[in-house]
């Protein structure tokens, strides 16, 4: 069963300072098809356009956060070339690994709601956001072993980052659930909450309020230590730090502090 096409396959919504982004292909568990990749990059578009917005959640309709690659997308018809229809390349090269890199250079900081199952490459994108709160029901599934492939959209980095080597083999080679709370306390999210969508919407409007470049330049750090020795890593964060010299919020941080009062940040 399919989204009829008249119905949009992501929900954008603006709270205040916050862009509320569902994938809305219920029926099929927001599973992804092409369609879907280029209006959630709509959706990061228009948020990104829009000073105001300073923080971002990401959530999906439904029971399922994100069953992956919608495998209509492939042909698996018998008869010539079947591989070569058949194969999911193309798609990784040309809507998850942009989806993925947009998610990790967006110029706010994304909250991710998981809802419910994250599986195959769902999982990649839950993992791919800054923060994840999850469902008691929610649960993480490396689903690709089963069909014959590997974790894909940084699913094979991002699960080795997050839990270490021993953890991350034997979930993706398995395919076994990893349930919510599980998943908390191992460390591949940050919290679980009965209604996900409401703690991180609470989340990401306290985000939204603080100084966004700072936030977003933690981000990348965080992100790329493990590329860099720790000289290489002490001369980038010198650099980071004087980057962020220049801005509005590191003066108004500073100044509210020796005043003592509350800062008002820009995200400039």
């Amino acid at each position: 069963m399919t989204t009829p096409a008249t119905e949009s396959t992501v929900l954008f919504e603006q709270r205040g300072a916050v862009a509320l982004i569902t994938l809305n292909r219920p029926a099929a568990l927001n599973s992804f098809t092409r369609t879907m990749h280029a209006e959630l990059w709509a959706a990061f578009d228009r948020a990104e356009a829009d000073a105001h917005i300073r923080a971002m959640v990401l959530t999906g309709a439904g029971r399922g956060f994100c069953a992956g690659l919608d495998l209509s997308e492939l042909d698996f018809t018998p008869g010539p070339q079947q591989a070569e229809r058949a194969d999911p390349g193309p798609v990784i090269e040309q809507a998850f690994n942009p989806t993925t890199r947009r998610i990790q250079n967006l110029r706010m900081p994304i909250v991710v709601a998981v809802n419910g199952v994250a599986a195959g490459a769902g999982a990649s994108l839950a993992m791919a956001c800054d923060i994840a709160i999850a469902a008691p029901s929610a649960s993480f599934v490396q689903a690709f072993s089963k069909i014959g492939l590997i974790p894909d959209a940084g699913g094979s980095w991002l699960l080795v980052e997050r839990l270490g080597l021993a953890r991350a083999m034997a979930l993706a080679m398995t395919g076994d659930k990893l349930p919510a709370a599980q998943a908390k306390e191992w460390g591949l999210i940050w919290d679980v909450a009965d209604d996900p969508l409401v703690v991180a919407m609470a989340l990401a409007d306290k985000l939204a309020a603080m100084p966004t470049k700072a936030l977003v330049a933690t981000r990348a750090l965080l992100r790329d230590a493990s590329t860099r020795s720790l000289h290489q890593h002490l001369d980038v964060e010198r650099d980071t730090q004087s980057a962020l010299g220049a801005t509005h919020d590191y003066i108004e941080g500073v100044t509210a502090f020796l005043e003592k009062r509350p800062a008002q940040f820009k995200g400039t």
